[in-house]
């Protein structure tokens, strides 16, 4: 996720003008990545949807010139949100973006099932059972 933000900046970014990456916590002990260009930055416009899977900001780059799918973002923000966190956006035109990562101190409790699954056999008379819990995983057959 973290790969995804640095490219776009280092994409989006004047050759020779540096990009910014910051890494520390907040009060809450909440952990915080930032990443910020000097580039051309995004209309608020542009800015409301550059999460949304295959959205392009510049769709004349194509493909084969360094133009991406549009699916960076997206991917970079659905595994944040997996992790209990959000990514922020800072951006205005000619101000460049500033990306902030915020993510929990602990991680949001998982759904695991604490009943075991019952996996359907492959032969008659057989079967196999697989409990998940916790960091714990127990196999019987």
């Amino acid at each position: 996720m973290v790969a995804n933000l640095i490219g776009n900046a280092v994409a989006h970014t004047p050759p020779g003008t540096p990009v910014r990456i910051g890494v520390g916590t907040t009060a809450d002990g909440s952990c915080v990545i930032e990443i910020a260009d000097s580039g051309p930055g995004l209309t608020p416009t542009q800015a409301a949807r550059v999460f949304e899977r295959f959205y392009r900001v510049d769709t004349s780059r194509s493909r084969q010139e360094g133009g991406g799918a549009g699916l960076g973002l997206a991917i970079a923000s659905a595994l944040v949100t997996a992790h209990g966190g959000r990514v922020e956006l800072e951006t205005a035109p000619g101000r460049g973006a500033l990306f902030r990562i915020r993510l929990p101190a602990e991680p949001p409790p998982t759904s695991a099932p604490t009943s075991p699954l019952t996996i359907p056999a492959t032969s008659p008379g057989t079967s196999h059972a697989c409990a998940l819990g916790g960091d714990r995983t127990a196999l019987s057959g």
